[in-house]
């Protein structure tokens, strides 16, 4: 099957920015360049106008929960991979605080056989550092990389343990994994449910330290930099921890860093009114944190925008803030929030592009994010002008879980291929 992409503007990071055509044959990315013919064929190839578009590699997100297997009331991976695909994700890695935890073999090979069942973006499944992401007792890692996992974390249940970590780190060096940690010091932050700060005290709720999330990124960064492993560091939230990143990066430490739509467009105002679903971890911070994560992505002490994609049934989030689960569903939302960061002159276009997709490819080696010859056919059409209101009820997730319901955002995403089929169109009605 050929499939020819005429008249975009392509944009594939460092290597093409401007008006060209795409040639897809036989899944794959032919040929990117001006005014392109198909050359001969059994049949005429499918044409896909894409004027006034943005061509772009399809999205690639390193953070996302998928809930099963256990969770399936708040998400299923086809549920999920479906919400991917609508905000132009066509790969994602999914965390392992599953039921059971993603700690083993089996539950690898579940994940990815249910991902190919469902047929919509790539899921790459990330397993956990130890068994049931208990912090004990390291899980078997090698096993787990073997079954397909790309990374390993406990996201969700930070290690406390340095020696545990170290150790999980050492082994990890061994295999080539990347070690992704969710930076809490539990002790500093037990017991609370926002920012601490004069909001918290304000609205009377416990809070929690931006130092809590500094001290582990601290303490990551000086095992990675002993050990000589990879460290990703999930959602970076606070001024200290972009500043840590980037002193440690200039040391020559092996770290990346990822930063999510909610801690770069929100603050702790938004928990004024004990919305639940500005309740989230790490908790949204300050004016000054968020200004820093916007600097973080800007000098590339950030590299990657993922989602932290966690969606809650309705229920749980119907509670009052303190009792409610942490979490916000981002998939169908990030890319106009990124593409406001274009408008704010903070990024570039051709920039905020490659911290969807050649950057975090690149954080865990996967093999996506590009239109390059040879290469998956994972394409996404943009219409970067388009308005629209955010309505959780379309949502494709089963989440409803949003801060931003009624917001009205500019970017959307058109149609969405994967391995040169087109998996989703946007709807004429949502147009």
């Amino acid at each position: 099957m050929r499939i020819l992409i005429k008249g975009g503007w392509v944009i594939d990071p460092g290597r093409v920015n401007g008006l060209a055509d795409v040639l897809i044959e036989d899944g794959k990315i032919a040929a990117v360049g001006e005014r392109l013919t198909p050359g001969r064929g059994p049949a005429p190839p499918t044409v896909i106008d894409a004027s006034g578009k943005l061509v772009l590699p399809g999205f690639v997100d390193l953070h996302v929960h998928l809930r099963e297997p256990g969770f399936e009331y708040k998400e299923t991976i086809a549920t999920g991979t479906a919400a991917a695909l609508a905000g132009g994700f066509t790969s994602v890695c999914c965390m392992p605080n599953t039921h059971p935890v993603n700690d083993n073999q089996a539950i690898t090979e579940f994940i990815l056989e249910q991902a190919r069942v469902a047929g919509n973006a790539r899921v790459f499944p990330v397993g956990a550092i130890t068994k049931g992401s208990e912090g004990k007792e390291l899980a078997e890692i090698g096993e787990l990389r073997d079954a397909g996992c790309v990374a390993i974390s406990d996201d969700g249940q930070p290690v406390m343990n340095s020696l545990v970590m170290r150790r999980a780190m050492e082994y990890a060096l061994a295999f080539d994994l990347p070690v992704v940690d969710h930076c809490e010091d539990l002790h500093l932050s037990e017991g609370g449910c926002m920012n601490e700060g004069i909001v918290s005290t304000q609205l009377g709720l416990p809070g929690i330290p931006a130092a809590a999330e500094d001290v582990m990124v601290a303490r990551n960064l000086a095992l990675a930099q002993l050990t000589g492993a990879r460290l990703h560091l999930a959602h970076v939230s606070t001024e200290g921890s972009v500043r840590l990143v980037r002193e440690a990066k200039a040391r020559g430490v092996r770290v990346t860093a990822e930063a999510c739509p909610h801690h770069f467009t929100l603050t702790e105002e938004a928990v004024r009114g004990f919305d639940t679903h500005a309740k989230m971890n790490p908790p949204l911070r300050t004016w000054q944190d968020v200004q820093a994560v916007k600097e973080g992505l800007r000098d590339g002490a950030i590299d990657a925008i993922a989602t932290d994609h966690a969606p809650h049934a309705a229920q749980e989030k119907q509670q009052e803030f303190a009792a409610a689960p942490n979490g916000i569903v981002g998939l169908e939302t990030a890319l106009p929030l990124t593409l406001a960061l274009v408008e704010e002159s903070i990024l570039t276009l051709e920039s905020a592009v490659a911290k969807l997709t050649t950057e975090p490819a690149r954080a865990f080696r996967l093999p996506k994010g590009s239109l390059a010859p040879g290469v998956d056919a994972d394409v996404v059409l943009v219409d970067p002008k388009a308005q629209w209101g955010v309505d959780p009820s379309r949502f494709r997730s089963k989440g409803r879980n949003t801060p931003f319901a009624g917001w009205t955002v500019k970017g959307r995403v058109l149609t969405t291929l994967v391995g040169g089929r087109v998996v989703y169109e946007l709807p004429t009605a949502e147009r």
